[in-house]
């Protein structure tokens, strides 16, 4: 049955099931978020969006990590109100206006006190992809080298995770004189040897990720950063953080890096630091010559007003540092819950970047390794030994549990090499009702995903 919706109290609009099935049909395949969250949201404010059905979603992806300050933030809507209304140009490329002087001024303020110094700032097209493009031709020209190495946590070009130099997993462990929740929170963090390349191999930089969010999402050892970080200064090379998902107070520092202390030569911004709209940049040290533009679609005004009112709002409310604290609580409180049901192998985060791994039984486990079960090419390990591709238990495990939120109001990611991490993401903005809320929705979620699993 069609429902009428007044939207924004200005026009109203007919949505029926036909809006999901003409999406299907007008846009591709690889719409990935759309298939595993069949919602028309039509209203959002904060934490909560509103479906075309009249729902109400606490989202946790929030953008998949854009939205620091949640949906339609009053201090976000009235930076761009204010450029709509002064009649300034909302897109010039590499022209000087004073809305991009007031995004860069709010944005040295928060940069690693070093690197601001002596900081210089590029903006690229309106993606990730263009500002580590951007970040990759600045170090080769500097450098008059060609390889670009990703190590550890960070994603190839293809958005794959990449293996080569990555900190070794190290099993869970308590110190002495330290909370759970912060063992859970330096998971690996003892002295690590980085052995990243030969010193045969003379790259024109290298990229990291100080915590990771899609390959297996959690902290990055702050000591493996460190050593990172003496070998490419011993060597001359460039290091460049990949901050596009973990700046703007996102792991309870304003940037990842400032955990281990490690100061990068070149900072690759997206996804929060357009304050909802799309804008990437990189900050690179002013020694590091830049060659030529990335982009022509480098002057979004709009994103620029919206990216100032966020980073100077994160700023101020010291919301960087309510993530930490928060973040550590919900943490306990997954620990918790990973106690009550085996098929949770592991909860990890800092701040509010958290992900929960779903593992199989060790019967299902033992089915896979002998193969079978084996089906149609699907997401998942292949056998190493035969080749033939099977379902993975602990990724269906991790879909359920995103299904079971969102019939239970909540937004969820997935995340992990096999889609087997279920990613919160909450904004900064989060209140401790809130918070609390969505630990309910979620423990009944992963009760129902595990049953229905035993069931089967």
């Amino acid at each position: 049955m069609a429902r009428l919706l007044t939207v924004g109290g200005r026009r109203r609009v007919t949505v029926t099931e036909e809006t999901s099935r003409s999406r299907t049909v007008r846009e591709s395949a690889a719409r990935t978020y759309a298939h595993a969250l069949p919602i028309v949201p039509v209203r959002a404010r904060g934490l909560t969006i509103e479906g075309a059905d009249g729902r109400r979603y606490l989202d946790c992806l929030s953008g998949a990590g854009t939205l620091a300050l949640g949906h339609n933030h009053p201090v976000v809507l009235e930076a761009i109100r204010t450029v709509l209304d002064s009649g300034a140009p909302l897109h010039v490329p590499d022209l000087s206006t004073p809305v991009e002087d007031a995004f860069v001024t709010e944005l040295l303020r928060t940069l690693p006190p070093d690197l601001a110094a002596h900081a210089r700032v590029r903006f690229c097209g309106p993606s990730r992809t263009s500002a580590l493009e951007g970040a990759r031709r600045l170090v080769r020209s500097a450098t008059g080298g060609t390889e670009v190495l990703t190590l550890g946590p960070a994603r190839t070009e293809g958005g794959s995770p990449a293996a080569a130099g990555s900190p070794p997993d190290l099993e869970l462990a308590e110190r002495e004189g330290e909370s759970r929740a912060e063992a859970v929170e330096a998971a690996g963090c003892s002295p690590q040897p980085v052995t990243v390349w030969p010193e045969s191999v003379h790259p024109a930089g290298v990229i990291v990720e100080a915590v990771r969010n899609d390959d297996r999402v959690g902290p990055t050892p702050d000591s493996w950063m460190r050593e990172v970080r003496r070998l490419t200064a011993d060597r001359a090379v460039p290091l460049i953080a990949d901050e596009t998902e973990t700046g703007v107070g996102r792991t309870g520092a304003f940037w990842a890096v400032e955990h281990s202390g490690v100061t990068p030569d070149v900072m690759v911004l997206s996804k929060a630091i357009g304050g909802s709209l799309p804008l990437s940049l990189i900050v690179h040290h002013a020694d590091l010559a830049p060659d030529a533009p990335v982009s022509t679609v480098r002057g979004n005004q709009l994103a620029m007003a919206a990216g100032t009112a966020t980073l100077r709002h994160v700023r101020e409310n010291g919301l960087a540092e309510r993530a930490a604290i928060l973040g550590r609580r919900v943490l306990l409180q997954l620990v918790e819950l990973s106690r009550e049901f085996p098929c949770i192998g592991d909860v990890r985060g800092r701040g509010l970047l958290t992900g929960i791994e779903f593992v199989p039984p060790e019967s299902d486990a033992a089915l896979a390794a002998t193969h079978a079960t084996p089906v149609s090419p699907a997401p998942g390990p292949s056998s190493a030994s035969t080749g033939v591709p099977f379902r993975s238990t602990a990724s269906e495990l991790a879909a359920g549990v995103q299904r079971e939120c969102l019939q239970r109001g909540l937004i969820v990611g997935l995340g992990g090499t096999d889609s087997n991490v279920v990613r919160l993401l909450p904004p900064l903005t989060i209140s401790d009702e809130q918070a609390e809320a969505v630990i309910d929705r979620l423990s009944e979620a992963v009760a129902a995903a595990a049953r229905d699993h035993r069931a089967v």
